[in-house]
């Protein structure tokens, strides 16, 4: 795939995200938090609300009615079981389709749906390898900001690989007149977590006493517990692996990680509210920006471009502080997790 449709791309996953973005806020506007909180199916992904639906009949839309005829696509997203990816245009057999694009409508949906914090949509595009296609492969990403009703401006994030940190797209959205100005992106500098927000997700309670023991030892082991009067590592739970991805390419945050997958295994219980390859398909992003994401134990992260392959990641905003946390890490899950 060239520069220039590499390019092309990018732009058309920024438009999709414009697209519904919109959309949902009408929907917001229109109908009461209790309404978009309604269940509406439990697939072996997640959890489906009434607000993901939304989404999910204008992502079908938009792509009928824009997506490149030649640029036929098999569409992997949060909402539909495997074996049942729509393809554009419709009815193309997936091995004849030139890519892969895998999205998340809405990835922090309990967040948004009670208009608590943002959520976002995620998009990344890969060549169509068919099951063997998997996140190393993505050659376009895009995120876009899902706004909370009080809020007036989204931001949007976008690349192609290899563009570097000068060549990502940001930009801050005024949604009530659809003006853009640019937006910094910068990963913290820091090299070291002292004064600075890091953790690891623990949103639910279930495994939460063993992600917390390994965090724990964590800080104990690099700067000592108790060996100050006030605390010197912050922490937020952003529930939304992109609006963790966000956090770090937008320099709040210095680490972020989630181990629950490595965790649920070792305590034997199975569950699908783990992260997804939909929910990181933009780590591509945070790597362009000069920022580090890995599987827990340093490797790079390989999994099927699927909604159903559980992914334990670390991110970190710059090199140095990922070869700080990278060997005791290795060491506290052999110890913890094993």
């Amino acid at each position: 795939m060239n520069d220039q449709r590499l390019e092309t791309a990018r732009g058309l996953l920024c438009q999709l995200q414009d697209s519904i973005r919109d959309t949902l806020i009408a929907a917001r506007d229109a109908q009461s938090g209790d309404e978009l909180a309604e269940v509406a199916e439990i697939t072996a992904a997640d959890t489906i609300y009434r607000i993901d639906k939304v989404s999910e009949s204008a992502i079908f839309a938009w792509f009928e009615s824009h997506w490149p005829a030649d640029w036929p696509v098999e569409l992997v997203m949060e909402g539909i079981e495997h074996g049942d990816a729509p393809t554009f245009p419709r009815g193309t057999p997936v091995d004849r389709t030139e890519f892969k694009c895998i999205l998340d409508p809405i990835d922090g949906t309990r967040s948004l749906m009670y208009d608590k914090r943002s959520a976002w949509m995620l998009s990344a595009l890969a060549p169509q390898r068919g099951d063997r296609t998997d996140l190393s492969d993505i050659v376009v990403a895009a995120m876009t900001e899902l706004p909370t009703s009080k809020q007036w401006a989204a931001d949007q994030i976008s690349g192609v690989r290899g563009c570097g940190a000068s060549g990502l797209v940001a930009e801050r959205v005024d949604i009530r007149g659809g003006g853009r100005t640019r937006l910094e992106v910068r990963p913290s500098q820091a090299t070291d977590f002292r004064h600075g927000f890091a953790a690891l997700s623990r949103f639910f309670p279930e495994g939460k006493s063993l992600i917390a023991r390994v965090e724990e030892r964590l800080w104990d082991t690099l700067y000592g517990l108790g060996q100050s009067a006030s605390p010197l590592v912050f922490e937020d739970q952003y529930i939304s692996t992109g609006g963790q991805i966000y956090e770090l390419l937008i320099g709040h945050d210095r680490m972020l990680g989630d181990l629950r997958p490595l965790v649920f295994r070792s305590i034997g219980f199975g569950s699908a509210l783990v992260c997804h390859p939909y929910d990181i398909c933009t780590a591509m992003l945070l790597e362009e920006a000069g920022g580090v994401i890995e599987t827990p134990d340093g490797a790079p992260l390989r999994a099927p471009l699927d909604t159903t392959s559980p992914v334990a990641w670390m991110g970190y905003a710059n090199p140095a502080l990922a070869e700080q946390v990278r060997p005791i890490l290795k060491i506290l899950i052999q110890e913890i997790l094993r």
